[in-house]
């Protein structure tokens, strides 16, 4: 099954619910700071569009509240976004990662760790 594109909204949701766990739509609305804070029912319709995405599912249900957790792992999703922002790049990976390098966003010890994954992957590639 491919993973769901999600919104920057679905994608703030799935990040209360990765560092949180399990957590109610009213625990996910007060996760967001108070100025920028959706309405519950904002909130409410973005879970059950994520719960049609099969991103996420009722956990359980406390009262009347259902609880909610991710299917979804942070991890998968990062590797979608990624996957489609090198799309939009004709499938050329150099662009962004030239643009990463020169502006400085990529850390002295994040360079040493893409070195690392190269030279993994050479080494993977020699042995095939």
């Amino acid at each position: 099954m491919p993973l769901p594109k999600l919104t920057r909204l679905e994608l703030r949701i799935m990040e209360t619910l990765w560092s949180k766990g399990p957590s109610s739509i009213r625990e996910l609305q007060e996760a967001f700071p108070e100025p920028d804070r959706p309405a519950y029912t904002t909130v409410q319709t973005v879970v059950y569009r994520l719960e049609f995405k099969k991103a996420v599912r009722r956990a359980s249900k406390v009262s009347n509240a259902h609880v909610f957790e991710a299917v979804v792992s942070r991890s998968s999703a990062q590797h979608r976004m990624i996957d489609d922002l090198v799309a939009l790049f004709g499938g050329k990976p150099l662009p962004i990662m030239s643009h990463l390098i020169e502006s400085g966003r990529l850390t002295p010890e994040e360079v040493k760790e893409a070195q690392k994954a190269l030279r993994n992957l050479v080494k993977k590639e020699k042995s095939l």
